[in-house]
């Protein structure tokens, strides 16, 4: 087992988002804020994970069930606190009491596990008792150093005079430590300053005093570093994390036209020669097959693509759907929780729910499958080598089997018989002269 561990503070009320659900568990690009966190930490191959939450603890730890530890801060008096609330998760063997441990926070979505691997690196390579990660921007903390550039502590905004406030550069929050320390350092600390809390920041200038070597790693950019306390700010990080999807997928030999008014979640995966244009949504699990295209504002949620797909522009598919090679949906074709085989079209003004369809079947302008009967969704099949004309509605449950036909207009409430031509029209009648009666009215 590593002698790393890392403990994720996600304990914090939130209160600047003004929601009524727990700030680590907003979304950004179809993930959880705490999601980015963990995935950063689960990079490393720590030997103990411990997210120690607040509020919401019990929906927070449903859905991250089985990821890590999960300690409850009950009272919250700051991040040394905190800390000290997962120290038993952290502290179960030798090799725990002797090792590091890494100190990362819930809110912290931009965060690269590059950047922690960096950081670990730069320990190892300065001999730091403590190393921590800067950024190049006044934070909330700002690090004071000495004459010869030495870290000498830092002073949170609250306490800080005002030629500290003058301090470009800021806290992070993000630290490597010798575990052994920690414990030692975080001992010490009380809780006399303005907030009445104990600040995590305190192990600084303990460890500087107890001998310790501390050194700062400065990031390259202040991205990194934001901090998610608002909506605007979930809004930035979500900007960020866009443009690094739509960068991996198109250095993956993906084509975006226009990457500023496309919305791709950070799990998707699309293969190579895809083409997606402007104004399309791609959320969720999704995966896309190789030479995709997705024709302007369509949106596809939680669905496997085949290669060779077409859609749009403005169609719709709903979650769970799964379209095989060479489907072709286009203008306003919806389509929910439904598996298309090889082939099958639907060209535009068309809705397929809760149904399987085969190779080869296509459904004309305005067919419809009525899956709803006020209580229950119900599923239709479709055969292969199908053709469902205009204007059809196909009321499930129903089975319509391969090579036959529904005549444009048909309503059917029973199963069609392969080979097959089915229509369930009302009689016409022509009432003669009606126009003119009607007008003479």
């Amino acid at each position: 087992m590593s002698d790393l561990s890392v403990v994720i503070l996600a304990a914090g009320q939130g209160t600047r988002m003004k929601s009524n659900l727990t700030k680590v568990l907003h979304e950004i690009c179809g993930r959880p804020l705490l999601e980015y966190s963990l995935l950063a930490a689960e990079a490393l191959n720590p030997g103990r994970l411990a997210v120690v939450i607040g509020r919401d603890a019990e929906q927070v730890e449903a859905r991250f069930q089985g990821r890590a530890t999960f300690v409850l801060q009950e009272e919250q008096n700051g991040t040394g606190h905190a800390v000290l609330t997962a120290k038993a998760a952290l502290s179960d063997s030798p090799a725990a009491a002797e090792g590091q441990v890494l100190i990362l926070y819930g809110d912290t979505p931009l965060l690269l596990p590059e950047t922690l691997q960096q950081l670990a690196a730069f320990k190892r390579e300065t001999g730091a008792a403590l190393a921590m990660l800067t950024a190049p921007v006044p934070l909330p903390g700002r690090i004071v150093r000495g004459a010869q550039g030495q870290v000498v502590k830092i002073v949170e905004q609250t306490d800080a005079t005002s030629e500290e406030l003058k301090i470009q550069e800021g806290n992070t929050g993000v630290y490597l430590v010798d575990a052994e320390l920690l414990w030692e350092t975080l001992a010490k600390v009380d809780s006399s300053n303005e907030q009445g809390e104990i600040y995590l920041t305190d192990i600084v200038e303990l460890a500087i005093a107890a001998g310790g070597r501390v050194e700062a790693l400065k990031l390259e950019s202040e991205e990194e570093s934001l901090g998610v306390n608002t909506r605007v700010e979930l809004a930035e990080a979500a900007q960020v994390i866009r443009g690094r999807t739509l960068h991996r997928l198109m250095s993956e030999g993906v084509t975006v036209v226009d990457p500023d008014s496309t919305y791709i979640d950070a799990g998707v995966e699309i293969g190579r020669d895809s083409v997606i244009w402007p104004g399309c949504v791609v959320t969720g699990d999704s995966v896309l097959g190789e030479r995709v295209t997705l024709k302007p504002y369509c949106v596809v949620e939680s669905s496997r693509l085949g290669n060779d797909v077409e859609l749009g522009p403005m169609a719709h598919l709903r979650p769970d759907c799964q379209l095989e090679d060479k489907v072709k949906l286009g203008n306003f074709v919806e389509v929910k929780n439904s598996h298309l085989a090889r082939g099958v079209k639907a060209a535009h003004l068309t809705y397929i729910g809760d149904a399987d369809v085969g190779t080869g079947s296509s459904f004309g302008c305005g067919s419809i499958i009525v899956n709803y009967d006020w209580e229950k969704k119900h599923r239709t099949k479709v055969g292969s080598d199908v053709n469902i004309g205009c204007n059809s509605n196909l009321i499930a449950p129903i089975s319509i089997e391969d090579g036959s036909a529904v005549a444009a207009g048909s309503t059917l409430t029973d199963d069609v018989p392969a080979g097959s031509l089915a229509i369930a029209r009302a009689k016409q009648r022509n009432l003669k002269g009606w126009i003119k009666h009607r007008k003479k009215k």
